[in-house]
Parts: C-alpha cells; sequence; structure tokens
C-alpha cells in the first residue's frame, strides 16, 4: 500500500443512496486524484434519533449495488456494524489505523454540515485527522458558510475544500415521499437501488 494514498470518505445515511451522491464522490475523485473512494453508511446516527431510518442493512445493500460498477468505490460496513450511536470520529481511527498514519483522509460532505462540525463529538480532533472537502452549487451564498469555515481555518489549522461539481437536485427525503406516494423515481438512483427497493418494499 503506497504511503500517500489518498482515500476519500463519504459518510451519510443514505436512505437511500441517489445519482446525487454518486456525482458528487466521482467528481472529487477525479478532482483530488484520489485513489479511492468509501462509502460508510452510517449505523445509529445520534442527529437522526427522533427520525425513522431505514434498517441499516438494507441500507448498506443498496450502497453496494449502486456502487459495484465503479472500481474506484468500496463501500465499508464499519458503522453498520459497531453497536449503539456511530461517530465520525471513531470512523476516522478506524480508517488511518487501516491505512497508517502516512495516509491522506478526505472526508466528502455537503456544505450545511461545515456550518454544524462544532456540534460533533471530539471535532477538533476530527479536523485535525482529515481534510474535509464540500461540493457547492455555483450560485451557493450563505455567510455562514464561509465564515464557518475560516474560523475552523485560523483557530484548527483546518483544511477544508471546496469543489467544483456538477450538483444535481436530488434527495433522499423526496425519492422516499415519491415512493409512499406511487410516483415515479426513475433516473434519481441507479436501477439496481430502484429494483431493491421495491423488491424489499421499502419507504411504502
Amino acid at each position: 500500500m503506497p504511503e500517500d494514498i489518498k482515500i476519500g470518505i463519504s459518510g451519510g445515511t443514505f436512505d437511500p443512496i441517489h445519482y446525487g451522491h454518486l456525482i458528487i464522490a466521482e467528481n472529487i475523485r477525479n478532482s483530488f486524484k484520489l485513489d479511492k473512494v468509501i462509502f460508510v453508511p452510517a449505523g445509529l446516527p445520534p442527529h437522526k434519533k427522533h427520525l425513522k431510518v431505514t434498517s441499516s442493512l438494507d441500507r448498506l445493500n443498496m450502497v453496494k449495488k449502486a456502487v459495484s460498477s465503479n472500481s474506484y468505490f468500496e463501500v465499508s460496513s464499519v458503522e453498520v456494524e459497531r453497536e449503539g450511536y456511530t461517530y465520525t470520529i471513531d470512523t476516522l481511527k478506524h480508517f488511518r489505523k487501516t491505512y497508517g498514519e502516512a495516509a491522506k483522509l478526505f472526508f466528502i460532505t455537503g456544505a450545511d454540515v461545515i456550518k454544524e462540525l462544532h456540534l460533533w463529538k471530539d471535532y477538533s480532533e476530527i479536523l485535525s485527522m482529515c481534510s474535509f472537502v464540500t461540493a457547492l452549487r455555483p450560485e451557493y451564498n450563505d455567510d455562514e458558510f464561509y465564515k464557518a469555515i475560516e474560523h475552523y481555518r485560523s483557530n484548527f489549522n483546518a483544511n477544508i475544500y471546496i469543489a467544483d461539481a456538477p450538483m444535481v437536485q436530488i434527495s433522499s427525503t423526496d425519492i422516499r415521499n415519491r415512493i409512499a406516494e406511487n410516483r415515479s423515481i426513475k433516473y434519481l438512483l441507479p436501477e439496481c437501488v430502484e429494483e431493491y427497493i421495491f423488491k424489499n418494499n421499502l419507504y411504502k
């Protein structure tokens, strides 16, 4: 394993995974010359404890199907297998141990997450363990977002990058609502994921 390996980590609930997740991950992989992107479905996310989340096994299976055709994409079940709430700090420690201290970790996330980093468990340690990459719509304009980046850079020496990526207006919430209302979800997510959803009667 090369010492300077560059690993992208795409964490999320993925309920369900859709083309928006995949397009952003592939674009960032290419732009930052990452050796691979590892998708990490959340097990029991603490920030969604009041919401109904589809079983971790179903979400994991959907992600596996969605990324199977891309040799640069992998799936990790580390959070699904972890008991109790899943925290990013523990996941990063897992990958640091797996790939070594010299590996460069890039956490791929949305702009809204950047503004909430201070709420994460051990967030200052997280900022020292990995870089963050966030994709924005070209017209994105949010002063709080840019202030948060400047704060983390100035006070924690954080590496936070803004990636130019085509932003596809697809959301997991919209997909779930469409299914519940018997509306089409075609072309919003991979066909193999769509088949899995209907085969297992999810989101009805």
